[in-house]
């Protein structure tokens, strides 16, 4: 039984019990307290019905994302799966002694992360824009001197 039948029950005990709405102090009370209820109950269920919507479209959205996981991280594990790790993406070459730093690149100002190993060779391409850069080892420590 929902709310609202409750209350349509409630109203027709009311009206059973013939109670004097017009003059009787208790039967305006009792006349009042019903269209309250009345009201409540038809908010309770509007609020039910949009509470449903939220959940259906909810669990869309949860679809939606795990097809969405499924496809990137996919792509990415057969990314790393067929990559023998000796590129620059370093897949499979990450050890403890790997020490690594960020620059920005000249052209486009995107952050760059290289390791120890591109620095001996002096020059990076730029993975967002694909300019190639010299890098310029000063010690910060030394050029505050």
């Amino acid at each position: 039984m929902t709310i609202s039948e409750k209350v349509a029950y409630l109203k027709g005990l009311a009206e059973g019990m013939e109670l004097d709405n017009q003059t009787s102090k208790e039967g305006k009370l009792i006349e009042k307290i019903i269209d309250v209820l009345e009201d409540v109950g038809f908010a309770v269920e509007d609020l039910e019905v949009e509470v449903e919507a939220i959940v259906d479209e909810m669990d869309t959205m949860v679809e939606d994302l795990s097809d969405v996981e499924s496809l990137v991280f996919d792509e990415w594990d057969n990314e790393e799966e067929s990559c023998g790790g000796g590129c620059c993406c370093g897949a499979g070459t990450l050890n403890d002694d790997d020490t690594f730093f960020e620059i920005a690149c000249p052209s486009c100002g995107e952050d760059i992360v290289i390791d120890e190993s591109i620095l001996d060779i002096g020059e990076v391409t730029c993975p967002n824009c694909g300019d190639k850069f010299a890098m310029d080892l000063v010690d910060e420590s030394e050029e505050e001197k």
